[in-house]
């Protein structure tokens, strides 16, 4: 089992910038594969970037590639999400999740808000 609590949400203006922090617990997090995921009001959630367990490889949606980036410390047992130029169309619920891979995710966290106001 794997915890993860995220913070770093908030409100923002167009343009702005934020990061988020996910800290994990409960198993080596050095052996996990990362990702951001975002759930928007009325839409799915869809994916926004993973990071595999060393760091060396990354992902982004199209939307959100030049403006984001993941980076991990193992050390601190941390994965961020460094959100530049936000958009309203980025606000959402973003969530953190831990997987074996990065294709599937099984851990969970609860999720901070994200507001981009325009």
């Amino acid at each position: 089992q794997v915890q993860l609590v995220e913070s770093g949400g908030g409100l923002v203006q167009a343009g702005g910038s934020l990061r988020l922090s996910c800290v994990a617990s409960g198993q080596t997090f050095n052996r996990y594969a990362m990702g951001w995921f975002r759930q928007a009001p009325g839409k799915e959630r869809e994916s926004v970037a993973g990071i595999s367990w060393g760091g060396g490889t990354t992902t982004y949606a199209d939307s959100v590639k030049g403006r984001f980036t993941i980076s991990r410390d193992n050390a601190k047992d941390t994965v961020y999400l460094q959100m530049n130029s936000l958009k309203p169309e980025d606000t959402a619920v973003y969530y953190c999740a831990a997987g074996h891979n990065l294709a599937v995710f099984g851990f969970w966290g609860q999720g901070t808000q994200v507001t981009v106001s325009s």
